[in-house]
């Protein structure tokens, strides 16, 4: 699977060149401000394992996602200029190397986006609290202890308006994965890689 991970990469090099373009051609910009009520959004991540993981981990995330519009700062001027979504994720990630195989589960959580006036590109930061389950193997060393585990999800990165009702994403992504102490030994996982989507607006 590391044509995916080279996907990923191509896709994140052409979303910069286009953003580098929508930067120069801000001032024309006839995209609207206003903020989008419903959003769907496919995106995909490719995540390393970090920070003392059990196993050397590689995870293909996979993210079909609703959000919804809940209030906006479009009157205040300054860097916090923008409007809050909640979210609501479901997570379907394929276990591309580590000790498990797969992960199935879901994510609600918020999201800020940093509006510019006239600009096509739309800063964001999310986090958000969920739940699922993985095939876990806690008879060999390393191995999750039970299969339902909670998941903590947060990225930051860089939202392209294509147009009004189309856009793109570059960001970073980090997951956490743990039982909760549930099991002892609870070898959790932290996992960070780079993401890519593409939203439909409504």
């Amino acid at each position: 699977m590391r044509w995916r991970a080279g996907m990923i990469i191509a896709l994140a090099v052409a979303m910069g060149s286009l953003a580098s373009a929508g930067t120069e051609s801000s001032a024309s910009s006839t995209v609207s401000e206003e903020p989008p009520r419903f959003d769907f959004a496919l995106e995909t991540a490719y995540l390393f394992g970090a920070v003392n993981p059990p196993a050397n981990y590689e995870i293909s995330a996979n993210f079909l996602t609703a959000r919804v519009r809940w209030g906006d700062y479009l009157e205040r001027a300054g860097f916090f200029r923008g409007y809050n979504q909640v979210y609501l994720s479901f997570l379907a990630e394929p276990i591309i190397r580590g000790i498990e195989n797969h992960y199935f589960g879901m994510n609600l959580g918020l999201r800020y986006n940093f509006v510019r006036p006239g600009s096509r590109i739309v800063p964001y930061f999310s986090g958000g609290l969920g739940l699922g389950f993985i095939d876990s193997q806690p008879e060999r060393f390393g191995g999750q202890g039970q299969d339902f585990t909670f998941n903590v999800l947060s990225a930051a990165g860089l939202s392209y308006q294509f147009s009004d009702r189309f856009s793109g994403q570059l960001g970073v992504l980090y997951q956490h994965l743990s039982n909760a102490g549930q099991t002892d030994p609870n070898p959790s996982l932290n996992l960070f890689g780079p993401q890519v989507g593409f939203t439909l607006s409504f």
